[in-house]
């Protein structure tokens, strides 16, 4: 039997996982780390907490299991995107790293818009200038801290640091690259037009793979901290969304997953490269060479959930206490005597601003068609409806851009819920599952070794003989309708009230 470890290089913590070549979790280890916010709007990290927590549960994950080193066939990457960490001449971190969540770089947008003017950003990195991504990151440092810029010889994304100090090559991949805003995502290689427009020296840019090509093998020192082989060989690896697509099969046409986390994603592949002109959702690298991924992202998705539960439902939470459940069952068991629509009461999740598709940050939430005869049910059950309509709202785009997407997965904690799997299936017209593993971006990167190690011919074979599925959620068709008519006039609320939303921030 061979082996693989996967390790997924999170914001709160890394967590290494060797599998089989079966994708059968053999041993697991996390270590967490602590996050930096100097001030409002930050967000930083240090680099050497992510290697720290790599090499300390590789060791773990080794001990536990027994396996021989050499029976593991390599190493597979998933991390964070969009952080920056940069590097100096003797390749000794600068400063800590700027992550995915900070928000300091409204000004470098801004130049980024007017040095290269947003239509061609979109054409060459497939997305609108965003504060969160990589490249106005670097700006922001050349901007307000000259003297560290200055001694910059090297730039990498958070996994890709961890694969320099296991291997001491300089690389990346193309899904988390797609995420930097200097990539040139259709022909997957860095945009000298982009780079010399912001003057970025490319020299600084790390080797772009693909994510299942070996980018380099554990050195010496590597393995002595460890406990692997020397010369056990890393792959590319992807970024968490694209890394957990592979984890969850969606390899191929046709296949998508829906995850509702805090927030909501709605991740479609795609053989061909296709770019919303207006940005509303991200096309990036698929972790499957010369393929695509669409992600649109709802933001208040199972946040509207916690928020209501949180304020109304005090009573559910003290009764799930008292009866050992989780108090999500309690609220699903409420909704489910409440019917489609909500007794024509509808939710509208903007709690945080909304990214796709309105790009508003000063759209907010309501409830529309709030009356005496309501209860705290329906508008529980409206909540649940609001976000659905929300991913549905993604799915339209995806759907428009002629990105077929007739088989869903369901991912993240509300994904566990039967009654959100079954509003999903029904506004998608199409049955939503769930997948039997439940370790996503590990299984993904392990999934890249596999087949970077030559054990799978592709990235597709691999899935479809490790991915397995756990439940299947049909849609009903007399609800189809039903929900049709509700979303379509969902989807003529926020226009209406847009211009009082940009009013109501102004107070």
């Amino acid at each position: 039997m061979r082996y693989a470890i996967g390790i997924d290089i999170g914001t709160s913590g890394t967590k290494t996982v060797l599998f089989d070549e079966e994708g059968k979790v053999i041993a697991s280890a996390t270590a967490e780390y602590p996050m930096y916010q100097p001030k409002n709007g930050y967000a930083e990290q240090d680099p050497a907490d992510w290697y720290n927590a790599a090499v300390s549960t590789i060791k773990t994950v080794l001990e536990k299991s027994g396996i021989a080193n050499t029976n593991i066939v390599g190493i597979g990457l998933s991390g964070q995107m969009h952080g920056l960490v940069m590097l100096d001449e003797n390749c000794e971190v600068i400063r800590r790293s700027i992550i995915w969540c900070d928000q300091r770089t409204a000004r470098e947008v801004e130049e980024m818009n007017s040095k290269l003017g947003r239509e061609k950003l979109i054409e060459i990195t497939a997305n609108p200038a965003l504060t969160g991504w990589t490249a106005a990151k670097i700006l922001w440092v050349r901007n307000n801290e000259p003297e560290n810029y200055a001694k910059c010889r090297h730039i990498l994304l958070p996994k890709d640091y961890v694969r320099y100090k296991l291997t001491g090559e300089f690389a990346t991949e193309v899904s988390d690259a797609s995420g930097m805003q200097l990539l040139d995502v259709p022909h997957r290689c860095w945009s000298k037009e982009v780079c010399d427009a912001l003057d970025i020296d490319m020299s600084m840019l790390a080797k772009v793979y693909e994510s299942c090509e070996v980018t380099g093998k554990i050195t010496a020192k590597a393995a002595e901290l460890t406990g692997l082989a020397e010369g056990t060989i890393v792959v590319g690896g992807a970024g968490d969304n694209a890394a957990a697509a592979v984890g969850t099969g969606v390899v191929s046409d046709g296949k998508a997953f829906t995850t509702i986390g805090t927030s909501g994603v709605v991740f479609a592949h795609t053989s061909k490269v296709s770019i919303d002109p207006n940005g509303r959702v991200h096309t990036c690298c698929a972790a499957v060479p010369g393929e695509w991924h669409i992600m649109g992202v709802t933001q208040g998705a199972g946040l509207s959930l916690k928020w209501f539960r949180d304020n109304f439902c005090q009573a559910e939470k003290d009764t799930a206490k008292l009866m050992g459940v989780d108090e999500y069952y309690l609220m699903d068991k409420e909704a489910e005597t409440v019917p489609i629509g909500a007794n024509r009461l509808i939710y509208l999740p903007y709690l945080m601003g909304e990214r796709t598709p309105h790009l508003d940050p000063d759209a907010r939430g309501m409830f529309f068609g709030l009356s005496a005869i309501h209860t705290k049910k329906d508008m529980l059950r409206a909540v649940m409806e609001g976000v659905a309509y929300s991913l549905r709202d993604c799915v339209e785009i995806c759907r428009g851009m002629g990105i077929n997407v007739s088989d869903m997965m369901a991912c993240g904690g509300g994904g566990t819920s039967h009654l959100w799997r079954q509003m999903l299936a029904d506004l998608y017209a199409c049955p939503v599952k769930t997948v039997s593993s439940k370790e996503g971006p590990a299984l993904g990167a392990a999934i890249l070794v596999l087949v970077g190690a030559g054990v799978y011919g592709s990235v597709q074979e691999a899935c479809e003989k490790i991915v397995g599925i756990s439940k299947i959620q049909k849609p009903v068709k007399e609800n189809i309708s039903v929900y049709e008519k509700y979303f379509r006039l969902y989807d003529e609320i926020y226009p209406a009230v847009k211009d009082k939303c940009a009013k109501l921030a102004k107070l």
